[in-house]
């Protein structure tokens, strides 16, 4: 068994941006930015985003953030994208999910500029996505693909089992293995709650992602041997043995497959820090755009 390690893999992704945003600022070229948005006062949120900013400072690139109160309305926080939309020293940002159930999700992920829309989620970068037109990519899924080319995992004419169909992850690595690319060109399915024969269709997996939100769900029986397995899933789990009270787990049952799997991503340390790393690569690519 091979650990996919998303840490070192950030690191040396970093350690060469950092290299490039040096080269590109010597050379004249602005200095990219990056903005986050936080609605409300969430422990993860607010957690996740000093990762970001701290992502930020370590690769050279400047970092602004904008916590804001719960209680905003939509139409004020409308009125702070469009703000930060039209600011021309901010080339991306970031609107942190979840937002306070009063606010219409979609329509704030609409609001934000396609072009400054690092997290990927517009539906002008989806679309674009889906047709292999140069996009900013949906910043997990992305991260997974550089996993699998960082660890020289071949994808071409292998079986791709997604489980989970969600906007943010399933759906769309789903259509990037799928796409003629380097990293790609899968056969792929894409399972989910209504699946039939669950444990039929992921025993035909060479490479597997579980993207579900269920804590510990996959099980040896559930793969096949020699399985690439990535784990998008984070999940609490309550240890009295720890300081805290708990401890995190994937969507996979970790200590059962890992001596099953030929490749498998850890929880944390897997797919986590990637997510991170790839919205700087969307907001260096940004930067790069609009010089042109």
């Amino acid at each position: 068994m091979s650990l996919i390690d998303g840490r070192k893999t950030a690191g040396i992704i970093k350690e060469q941006l950092k290299k490039d945003i040096e080269q590109w600022t010597n050379n004249g070229n602005k200095r990219p930015h990056l903005a986050a948005v936080l609605v409300g006062d969430n422990v993860a949120s607010r957690s996740y985003i000093k990762t970001k900013i701290k992502s930020c400072e370590e690769v050279g690139m400047v970092s602004s953030f904008f916590p804001l109160d719960a209680q905003i309305t939509e139409d004020q926080l409308l009125t702070e994208i469009q703000k930060l939309n039209n600011n021309d020293k901010i080339d991306g940002f970031i609107v942190q999910l979840p937002l306070p159930d009063h606010i219409d999700e979609h329509k704030i992920i609409q609001a934000i500029d396609p072009k400054k829309d690092v997290d990927g989620f517009h539906p002008v970068n989806l679309g674009k996505m889906m047709l292999g037109l140069p996009a900013l990519l949906p910043a997990t899924p992305y991260g997974i693909l550089e996993l699998l080319r960082h660890h020289d995992i071949e994808t071409s004419g292998k079986h791709c089992v997604v489980l989970g169909r969600s906007n943010i992850v399933g759906t769309p690595v789903s259509i990037l293995l799928s796409r003629k690319s380097d990293v790609g060109n899968c056969t792929v399915t894409l399972a989910h709650s209504r699946t039939k024969n669950l444990n039929e269709i992921t025993k035909l997996a060479d490479i597997l992602i579980v993207a579900l939100g269920k804590p510990e769900f996959v099980t040896p029986d559930m793969i096949k041997p020699n399985c690439v397995i990535i784990d998008v899933g984070i999940n609490r789990k309550d240890d009295a043995t720890r300081k805290r009270g708990y401890r995190l787990v994937g969507d996979v049952h970790y200590d059962d497959v890992v001596e099953k799997a030929s490749h498998i991503t850890p929880v944390p340390g897997g797919v986590g820090p990637m997510t991170v790393t790839c919205l700087l690569l969307n907001t260096f690519k940004t930067v790069q755009w609009n010089a042109k």
